[in-house]
């Protein structure tokens, strides 16, 4: 033990080459990010900030170069997000190669129900035609839960030859019995439709619509979060993949195989001459299911407003997958 009296002299001090050490040792790291930038593992963002108050750096480096900042300084990764894709970008860039026939007007929304992601292009509301009876069903198929009964026999038969065989008969006898466009309004409010709304009387097929209300139908129709009940979804979802030959077009074109479900409207107007196409439905396209709405007015011949939905189609799913 030394004695209280004795006097050493001081060693020199070392504490004052650290500072400069430490800044020497952030450089080198920085300059090592600058290069490297990249690695393996991924893009990084590092700051370092060094105890003494010097400011605080950012570069991109790797996660062995920000430990390698030193002891005596603090640091903090954070990866990089990729930005979100534009699909209403995507979608807007397809659509414009499409071509569409002077005076007529397409609409068109869809979505990848995997990831949920969505687009949509144009925002006009457009006559329903027998798009409608897929709307009609829901509304029935809702009305039979709240009141605990399974649908009859009659509604049953009604309900094949609507969707199946676009029956406008049958169409016309379950809209009275939802209560008409009343009827066909409370449920879709339940549903989430906000710009959809029943024809007058009679006329279901000149119900109004968007397709992106549509989108949020066919989501009821095809998705686990509805106000339908699984064995409702079922039925209804049954029957769209049932349609009659002659009437497997529209969506359908985007599909691989014959993986679809749908339904398809088509209605001539008297007072123009022109025609009203649509078509709603499910596709699959490699392994991937897509809903898809597309809603057009104003072309010549029931054909070419075929033709345009079917292109509209092939742009929406084109906008997921790149073909």
């Amino acid at each position: 033990m030394e004695s209280s009296g004795a006097r050493r002299r001081p060693r020199p001090s070392r504490r004052r080459t650290r500072p400069s050490r430490r800044r020497a040792l952030l450089c080198t790291v920085l300059a090592v990010a600058a290069v490297g930038g990249v690695t393996a593992a991924g893009t990084v963002c590092v700051k370092a900030r060094a105890r003494s108050g010097t400011a605080a750096v950012s570069s991109a480096a790797s996660p062995s170069a920000a430990s390698s900042a030193g002891a005596g300084e603090e640091a903090s990764v954070e990866p990089v997000t990729e930005p979100a894709v534009d699909r209403d970008a995507l979608l807007s860039a397809a659509m414009a190669r499409v071509a569409v026939p002077a005076g007529a007007k397409v609409s068109v929304a869809v979505q990848a129900v995997d990831s949920g992601e969505s687009a949509g292009y144009g925002d006009a509301a457009f006559d329903t035609a027998s798009i409608v009876k897929v709307d009609i069903l829901a509304a029935l198929l809702l009305q039979a839960q709240d009141a605990g009964r399974r649908l009859t026999a009659a509604e049953q038969a009604y309900a094949a030859r609507m969707i199946e065989n676009s029956d406008n008969a049958s169409a016309t006898a379950l809209w009275a019995t939802i209560g008409r466009a009343a009827g066909l309004d409370a449920a879709n409010e339940r549903f989430g439709l906000t710009r959809t709304v029943g024809g007058d009387g009679g006329l279901w097929g000149l119900t109004q619509t968007t397709a992106a209300d549509q989108l949020v139908l066919l989501r009821q129709v095809f998705g686990e979060e509805s106000k339908l009940s699984a064995a409702s979804r079922t039925y209804l979802r049954g029957l769209m993949e049932a349609v009659e030959t002659d009437q497997q077009w529209g969506v359908a074109a985007a599909a691989v195989g014959s993986s679809w479900a749908l339904k398809n409207g088509w209605l001539p107007r008297s007072a123009t001459g022109l025609w009203d196409v649509n078509s709603i439905g499910r596709v699959t396209v490699d392994g991937a299911d897509y809903l898809v709405a597309v809603l057009s007015n104003g072309t010549a011949s029931r054909a070419r407003g075929v033709s345009l939905v079917e292109a509209a189609a092939r742009a929406a799913v084109s906008s997921f997958t790149g073909g």
